[in-house]
């Protein structure tokens, strides 16, 4: 068995290389059914029906920029109606000071709903998905290089609680792994 990184820090993920995307497709059924929770696979190139062969549901994100836009018409709201309406009434031309007159205030809520659910949008995806981390595990392995032009990639984290060592590699290789290797962390990141 191949070691990635140095074997005296603690280990991130047992990872494996297939040889097509079809091989990763079906490898990856078979994690999903071994009731991994912590895995990844990495391809160059997005495979049809990966997330239902790794058992991924809906994302959260669109619940999150949900809620950063009703955020949004509540502050356009609020910076709109209150101060004209509450604070600061001034009656023009017998126009009304109430809550009839919300539409007038319709561009300024719309605005601060599309600002402040593109910003959740943005920063929401960064943190759901650990970002910003400047070097990955993965990247230890020399083999990984090849996941930008020919490599189809599995890892199983060592965090996992199904992990066993033993067990997870003759998972990959039953699964047709053609190279297995353990990933450890880096010890200067």
């Amino acid at each position: 068995m191949e070691i990635a990184g140095n074997s005296e820090l603690p280990s991130y993920a047992i990872a494996a290389q297939f040889s097509s995307a079809a091989e990763l497709y079906h490898a990856a059924e078979k994690v999903r059914d071994q009731g991994y929770r912590f895995w990844d696979v990495f391809s160059p190139f997005p495979i049809h029906g990966m997330d239902q062969a790794m058992g991924l549901g809906r994302s959260f994100l669109s619940k999150l920029v949900f809620l950063g836009g009703l955020t949004g018409a509540l502050t356009g709201l609020g910076l709109t109606w209150i101060p004209s309406s509450i604070l600061y009434p001034l009656i023009v031309q017998g126009k009304p000071v109430d809550f009839f007159s919300i539409p007038a205030y319709f561009p300024i809520i719309f605005e601060l709903v599309i600002l402040f659910s593109a910003l959740t949008a943005v920063y929401g995806m960064l943190i759901l998905n650990g970002l910003p981390r400047w070097h990955h595990p993965m990247f230890n392995w020399d083999r990984f290089s090849q996941v930008s032009a020919d490599g189809f990639f599995l890892a199983i984290e060592v965090r996992d609680p199904t992990f066993d060592e033993r067990r997870t590699r003759e998972l990959l290789e039953n699964a047709g792994a053609q190279h297995i290797t353990m990933i450890h962390e880096d010890s200067d990141l």
